[in-house]
């Protein structure tokens, strides 16, 4: 058996099929998070119950995951990345069609559980296809994908709405992803370096127990609640604050705000491969320090200012986000998908439990709290990162 080797026709192909998985995953997952106005005006709830269409989803995709992990054993990791792609397409074109928002956070919570096969399955596809010295760089292409799909995910809908409607959004990239999900399956290569295994709830228990019990790896897996919780809750209440006077942007705009996560893209893969160079605590401890500094900076009223914040941000979010899955990727030395898995269940219940306890500091202290509780958030990774570098370097 052989690695993906960079340059080669299956690089290529596997590298963008990969791609495509991220733009698709993050495309739906993220596209209600520009209208959580609208939706909290329209159906009359408050920005917390607003939230909760993206709460929702990363909730049960978290809990998902670990699922998918232990049923790609039974049925091939490529098998389950497939299904989940076409599965979620075709229901967020279905959810554009619920006539109350009580139809639309269940749709959305259904939408999380298919879509859990392919952020808790790419990761580890990367730590096992692809030869190991170039992990951290293939790592960040498929989490630029993530951004490229989170940006344009928003982008549309935010112009697509001012258009049309929201549910014409919706449905608009529900049926961009249908097509992109296909290409998927077409071209991804199949896994030659997993052994598919009987599906056996006691072997799944010991798999994950076996991470469970490693502290160093605990450690980077928890970063996940820590730096998506931050992330999730700074998007989705900044809509609330730039709808409001004296800004009031229109859809549009709050749509074009999310080109910032043009720099997610180029920072997982630049920050992706300066870990593989100078070491994966240094650098992810300095785009902690940027997601910092570019949440404080969005505190000034200037709205330049804020985008120059939120660029800043989401750089370094993305180049967190990349670096700590690859570190996890190297350092499991079996189960990678369980590993993977674990991570992104902590993942997404950071967007999840923290997207929506961000709607009370948001009621309460308004923008200023907001941020305060972000910082919080990836000031509390620091001794996460100390330990596991003392401990896996």
């Amino acid at each position: 058996m052989t690695y993906i080797q960079k340059g080669s026709a299956e690089y290529i192909k596997a590298s963008l099929a990969l791609f495509f998985g991220g733009f698709v995953t993050f495309a739906i997952l993220y596209t209600t998070q520009p209208l959580l106005p609208i939706f909290a005006k329209e159906f009359h709830v408050s920005a917390a119950s607003a939230s909760l269409t993206v709460s929702a989803s990363t909730g049960t995709l978290a809990v998902m995951m670990l699922v998918a992990a232990s049923l790609s054993d039974r049925i091939g990791k490529k098998n389950v990345m497939m299904m989940s792609m076409l599965l979620t397409s075709i229901l967020a074109m279905a959810m554009a069609f619920s006539p109350n928002f009580t139809s639309l956070v269940l749709a959305r919570t259904f939408l999380g559980m298919t879509a859990a096969g392919i952020p808790s399955l790419a990761m580890a596809y990367v730590a096992e296809e692809f030869h190991p010295t170039g992990i951290g760089k293939v790592m960040g292409l498929y989490i630029s994908g993530t951004s490229i799909g989170g940006m344009a995910g928003r982008i549309v809908t935010g112009l697509l709405t001012d258009l049309f409607s929201w549910r014409t959004a919706l449905f608009a990239i529900g049926a961009i992803s249908l097509l992109l999900s296909v290409i998927f399956a077409l071209i991804l290569p199949t896994p030659r370096h997993s052994v598919k295994k009987p599906l056996n709830g006691k072997t799944a228990l010991q798999a994950y127990a076996v991470h469970l019990r490693n502290k160093p790896l605990m450690a980077l897996i928890v970063l996940g609640f820590l730096f998506m919780g931050g992330f999730v809750t700074l998007y989705n209440y900044i809509g609330f604050l730039l709808s409001e006077p004296p800004y009031s942007f229109s859809q549009s705009v709050l749509g074009f705000l999310f080109i910032v996560y043009i720099f997610g893209s180029f920072s997982s893969v630049y920050m992706g491969r300066q870990a593989d160079l100078c070491g994966h605590a240094r650098v992810l401890s300095i785009s902690v320090v940027l997601a910092v500094l570019g949440a404080v900076v969005t505190l000034v009223p200037s709205v330049v200012v804020k985008i120059i914040g939120l660029s800043l941000f989401t750089f370094g979010f993305f180049g967190c986000h990349s670096i700590a899955s690859a570190w996890i990727g190297e350092r499991a030395k079996m189960n990678k998908a369980q590993a993977s898995s674990l991570y992104l269940l902590f993942y997404y219940l950071g967007s999840s439990l923290a997207g929506t306890a961000g709607g009370y500091f948001w009621i309460h202290f308004h923008w200023p709290g907001v941020i305060a509780f972000v910082v919080a958030l990836l000031l509390l990774s620091y001794p996460l990162i100390g330990y596991a570098h003392k401990q896996l370097e």
